[in-house]
């Protein structure tokens, strides 16, 4: 069993979620008024992109361990492992940890499908979870 809270993977699937839904950049130098532009630069792919910094941040500062079974959860998710190789998935995330958590998990391109997923293997879901209880 993962022991990282469960409502702090539901944090980074609902977080993940609007940043998947992030388009290419239209024009990479948008003008000082959003509105000129119809509010386009808050559905494009900025590198600068503050809900992927947000969701960033929140996994970089997490602890080694629910860093560690994140990257499993995601990995279990994708259907690399089932749940009862759990422990595998949490050896293999754990020789793998690196300062790059956040950037890779954020790499994958459906990252709060496969979290989703993984909870879903263990009874959880993130149906009722309210961001601001975190």
């Amino acid at each position: 069993m993962f022991e990282i809270d469960p409502d702090k993977v539901c944090f980074v699937v609902m977080k993940a979620r609007e940043f998947d839904v992030k388009v290419d950049v239209v024009e990479p130098d948008p003008g000082s008024n959003p509105a000129d532009g119809d509010m386009r630069e808050v559905l494009e792919d900025y590198a600068d992109d503050p809900t992927y910094q947000e969701v960033k941040g929140f996994i970089d500062d997490m602890n080694y361990d629910d860093q560690v079974d994140l990257v499993a959860l995601a990995w279990m998710g994708r259907g690399d492992f089932s749940k009862d190789e759990w422990a595998d998935a949490r050896k293999q995330a754990a020789e793998a940890h690196n300062e790059h958590t956040g950037d890779y998990l954020l790499g994958m391109p459906i990252l709060s499908d496969y979290l989703e997923e993984a909870l879903s293997q263990f009874g959880h879901t993130c149906e009722d979870f309210e961001f601001g209880h975190l």
